[in-house]
């Protein structure tokens, strides 16, 4: 497989499928190398795990979880993609992709179907603009997961992460908080 952290390797994959990004959907993709596999490793991508991956883009941080986990459900709403990631997910065998609205789809049922004998765990590069309704949705189903991992927005993240009391603390930080024990990871700079 191609390297999906270059840039020209992208804008080719993009140019041969008549793909262009979708204002509609926020969608942001990861191409720095050094990013996905700490998301991966944080994210509890290992030897008896299943990894739900919310968006895939590209492929890039799935690659990286299908290296590393025994299964891979990566969820991808926009279905201009599917072609792009029959290409780049080739190699691996433990992947499936399912076109779907991640808030419209059964998660649970997900990790029945495809994670049985596996520990699971939930990795995604959210878009900003439905942060906090897809973590709502993640903790507010009480799925049967060991971590959810996601790269989001810096101020969304310090909100998430706000202590009570705080300037940042509103309405999702509590329920955030009433939920799980949320962390700021790590910083991702700007056009990683």
């Amino acid at each position: 497989m191609e390297n999906l952290t270059n840039i020209n390797v992208i804008k080719d994959i993009f140019s041969r499928h008549g793909f262009t990004f979708s204002k509609a959907l926020g969608q942001n993709f990861i191409i720095n190398p050094s990013v996905c596999p700490k998301i991966a490793e944080m994210g509890n991508a290992r030897e008896g795990f299943g990894i739900i991956e919310i968006g895939t883009g590209v492929g890039v941080l799935t690659n990286e979880l299908a290296k590393r986990a025994d299964k891979v459900v990566a969820v991808e709403i926009d279905e201009r993609l599917l072609p792009i990631l029959n290409e780049t997910l080739s190699e691996y065998e433990n992947v499936t992709v399912i076109n779907a609205d991640v808030m419209k789809t059964d998660l649970k049922a997900v990790i029945d179907e495809h994670f049985s004998g596996l520990e699971a765990a939930v990795c995604a590069n959210l878009p900003y603009y439905i942060t906090s309704p897809i973590i709502m949705y993640l903790l507010e189903s009480r799925l049967p997961v060991k971590s959810i991992t996601v790269m989001v927005q810096k101020e969304a993240g310090v909100r998430l992460c706000a202590k009570p009391g705080s300037r940042e603390c509103g309405a999702v930080t509590a329920a955030v908080n009433y939920y799980a024990e949320p962390k700021l990871l790590f910083n991702v700079s700007r056009g990683s």
